[in-house]
């Protein structure tokens, strides 16, 4: 397997005649956790969902693991080995939570099966304890939870997540930080998403800025504290 498990080059994505992606390259290694930032509107979704196949780019490729899959279906991808955990989360509400967990079981790409019931309730006590609920009786928090634990039954390896604490209580946020950090120690590489750059830096080993569709940053996240000009010209703090 390649080490470069994510690479993206040259990605022109549109919706319609609106040219949202202009050229972006992303690039995501083994272990690597990877920030993506920017304001509302910049495209970061709109690249996490062109990374996984939900919308195709008209110019530009993605390669998954040394293979090019650039606008390959979506399970195809999710086979590589790539998990996504969405804006709004995309539990089945009419499924229990146990449900929900057990419908995506399975081995990795490589086979591996680390990510097992148990661990994942482990990691998620609350899950544990409200194994029987349906989905759509979870708080906001816990559907993130149960959206991340879901993902982690993949085995994958690279997770992505997509605005990871919006919305979110912040002793819950507290919870989701603590656990994305868990994920990193495992080896799972991972994208995140989030408007919080100071909790995502304090994860992440590179992080990219996107501006209008644009990356304007790359870079470690030593490098991007050390130059508070950009994190008030284009994340607005």
């Amino acid at each position: 397997m390649s080490s470069l498990l994510i690479e993206a080059v040259g990605l022109h994505t549109y919706y319609d005649a609106s040219h949202i992606l202009r050229g972006v390259d992303l690039r995501v290694g083994q272990g690597e956790t990877i920030g993506l930032m920017g304001r509302n509107g910049m495209g970061k979704s709109t690249l996490l969902k062109t990374l996984i196949g939900l919308v195709k780019p008209r110019a530009g490729s993605v390669h998954i693991m040394g293979r090019d899959m650039t606008a390959r279906a979506t399970h195809e991808i999710a086979q590589m080995g790539v998990a996504y955990v969405p804006e709004g989360r995309g539990i089945f509400g009419n499924l229990s939570v146990l449900e929900n967990l057990q419908m995506a079981a399975r081995a990795g790409p490589r086979g591996q099966r680390d990510w097992t019931l148990d661990r994942v309730l482990a990691t998620f006590p609350r899950l544990k304890e409200r194994l029987a609920h349906g989905g759509q009786q979870l708080s906001g928090g816990e559907q993130q939870m149960l959206t991340i634990g879901r993902a982690l039954m993949t085995n994958p390896e690279v997770l992505i997540l997509d605005e990871a604490t919006e919305g979110l209580a912040p002793l819950i946020a507290r919870e989701i930080w603590r656990i994305c950090s868990l994920i990193r120690a495992s080896g799972i590489s991972s994208i995140i998403v989030d408007k919080n750059w100071r909790h995502v830096t304090q994860i992440t080993d590179r992080n990219v800025i996107l501006v209008k569709g644009e990356v304007v940053f790359t870079g470690s996240s030593d490098e991007l504290r050390a130059q508070p000009q950009l994190l008030e010209q284009y994340l607005g703090v």
